[in-house]
C-alpha cells in the first residue's frame, strides 16, 4: 500500500468517525483531496487508491495537471475543483476546466464563469465564500450581503448554485472551532428556507475537520494529510 493509499484511509476513519458522532452518514461527508503544490504523479497514486475529487488553486499548475491525468487515466471520471480567490482575467479557462468552484465571492465572477462555461458542459456548481469569522484579511462575502448575492448567483444560467463555504479564523478549542461552523449553517439554512435549492457546505480542513462535520460538513478538504508536507516554489 502506498503512503498516499494509507493516509486517504486514515482520513476516512477520521471523516466516518466524525460523522457517526454527530448521528449521521459517513457517505453524506464527500472528501475533496487539495492536490495543489502536488505533481501529477501524487494524484495518480490518489486516483488508484480510489479517490475521485480533487481540490486546487493554482491556475496553470491545475490545467497542466488536468490535462495530464487525463492523458493517463482517460477512462477514470473525475472532479475537479477549484478553490482558491478567482481573478477576472482567470474566469475563461475555470469556466471551461472545472466542474466546481468553491470561492465565488463577488457577482462579476459569477457573471463571467455562466457567460464563459461551454455550451455542452453540465451548469458549473458553485459555492459562495463566507468571510465567516469577519477578518480583514480573509476573502468572501459578508453574512449581511450574502443573501442577495446568493439570488443572483441562482438566477445565472449555466451555474448550479449548491451551496456555501468558507475557511474561519483558526482555532484549538474543539467548541471554539464548532462556533463559525454553526453560524455557517446557519446562514445555509436560511437561504434554503427563503426558497434556494442548496445541499453543499464546504468547510473543515485538516485541523478542523471533526468539528465542521459535527455542523454539517458536506465536503471538507484535505491536503497535507494525504499527500504530506507542500513544497512551495
Amino acid at each position: 500500500m502506498s503512503t498516499i493509499d494509507a493516509n486517504l484511509q486514515a482520513v476516512q476513519q477520521i471523516i466516518g468517525a466524525a460523522a457517526r458522532e454527530a448521528g449521521r452518514a459517513p457517505r453524506s461527508v464527500a472528501l475533496l483531496a487539495v492536490s495543489k503544490t502536488f505533481g501529477f504523479e501524487a494524484v495518480l497514486e490518489a486516483v488508484r487508491a480510489g479517490q475521485r475529487a480533487f481540490g486546487e488553486n493554482y491556475l496553470q499548475e491545475a490545467l497542466d495537471k488536468i490535462a495530464a491525468v487525463a492523458a493517463a487515466v482517460p477512462e477514470t471520471p473525475l472532479e475537479w475543483h477549484f478553490i482558491g480567490p478567482i481573478q477576472s482575467n482567470k474566469t475563461r479557462p475555470i469556466a471551461q476546466h472545472f466542474d466546481w468552484v468553491h470561492a465565488v465571492e463577488r457577482e462579476k465572477i459569477a457573471q463571467r464563469l455562466s457567460e464563459q462555461r461551454p455550451a455542452g458542459m453540465a451548469p458549473l456548481n458553485i459555492c459562495l465564500q463566507v468571510n465567516i469569522s469577519g477578518e480583514a484579511s480573509k476573502s468572501g462575502v459578508t453574512p449581511a450581503e450574502l443573501p442577495e448575492l446568493a439570488r443572483r448567483v441562482a438566477a445565472l444560467p449555466n451555474l448550479k448554485l449548491r451551496g456555501l463555504m468558507a475557511i474561519p479564523e483558526p482555532e484549538a478549542n474543539f467548541e471554539a472551532q464548532r462556533a463559525p461552523f454553526a453560524r455557517l449553517r446557519q446562514l445555509y439554512e436560511q437561504l434554503r428556507a427563503d426558497g434556494l435549492e442548496l445541499d453543499t457546505l464546504s468547510m473543515g480542513m485538516s485541523a478542523d475537520l471533526r468539528a465542521a462535520i459535527v455542523e454539517g460538513a458536506t465536503i471538507v478538504r484535505v491536503g497535507s494529510a494525504i499527500f504530506g508536507a507542500r513544497h512551495y516554489s
